[in-house]
């Protein structure tokens, strides 16, 4: 059962149940792909119905940010099981796969982010093994599935952006033998340590957004669609649509 925010579709569910489903997913060997959408990520596909499409068939479509769970809330259909940011999530999941000596796969940022990730990756989960690694700055997507291919990964992790990220794994699943895919943006960078995630203070009170345009005033024009989207959200429950 999903919560419908403006036709996008959420998973209700808590961090641990999230990553026990994917844990299952992976023993399963269930070619399969998880997404956070983000308000943001929730406008572009008012205007893209492909990117709807791919959203909606993931297997898990998990609330990313706070403005997901305020909409919800508004619309009379709150996401009890709260906000599940990706990097807890992938987090909390490598922290699971690290006893079983699970094998990731590291996919896109600038060169050398990757690299760096996996290494602080390792030593930050031991038993963890990165079995490959790959920038997001490439032109043949055939020889990444290839590489990807060949390291026998139990996830790998797509680094690309929204909606870059989306749409190739949705292209590419089925040209690849790995059993979950996750589309995670900027979680290379943090995990790499070139970019500071916001305190835990602005964490909790779900102020991570407004920590990030603080650090970077050129995502002022990006977090405009935040006042749009609640504004939307309002409007479609008035209208009871």
């Amino acid at each position: 059962m999903r919560t419908h925010i403006l036709g996008v579709g959420f998973d209700d569910i808590t961090i641990n149940q999230a990553v026990y489903f994917a844990l299952d997913l992976i023993e399963r060997n269930e070619k399969s792909y998880v997404v956070t959408p983000n308000p943001e990520i929730i406008w572009m596909c008012r205007k893209n119905n492909e990117l709807m499409k791919i959203i909606n068939n993931a297997k898990l479509v998990l609330a990313d940010g706070i403005g997901v769970t305020i909409g919800a809330k508004i619309l009379g259909t709150p996401i009890k099981g709260g906000r599940v940011p990706g990097i807890d999530f992938i987090s909390a999941l490598f922290e699971k796969l690290a006893v079983r000596s699970g094998r990731i796969f590291l996919f896109g940022a600038k060169p050398g982010v990757a690299n760096e990730a996996g290494a602080k990756l390792e030593a930050m989960y031991p038993g963890l093994i990165i079995a490959g690694v790959s920038d997001g700055y490439f032109t043949d997507s055939n020889k990444i599935v290839e590489q990807i291919n060949a390291s026998n990964a139990d996830v790998l992790l797509v680094c690309l952006g929204a909606p870059k990220q989306e749409l190739w794994m949705s292209e590419h699943l089925d040209k690849l033998n790995v059993p979950l895919l996750a589309g995670l943006g900027g979680s290379l960078d943090v995990f790499a340590g070139r970019v500071r995630r916001a305190p835990v203070f602005f964490q909790r009170a779900g102020l991570e957004w407004f920590y990030r345009i603080i650090k970077e005033p050129r995502r002022i024009r990006r977090s405009l669609n935040l006042p749009l989207f609640l504004l939307t959200v309002t409007l479609t429950r008035f209208r009871g649509g």
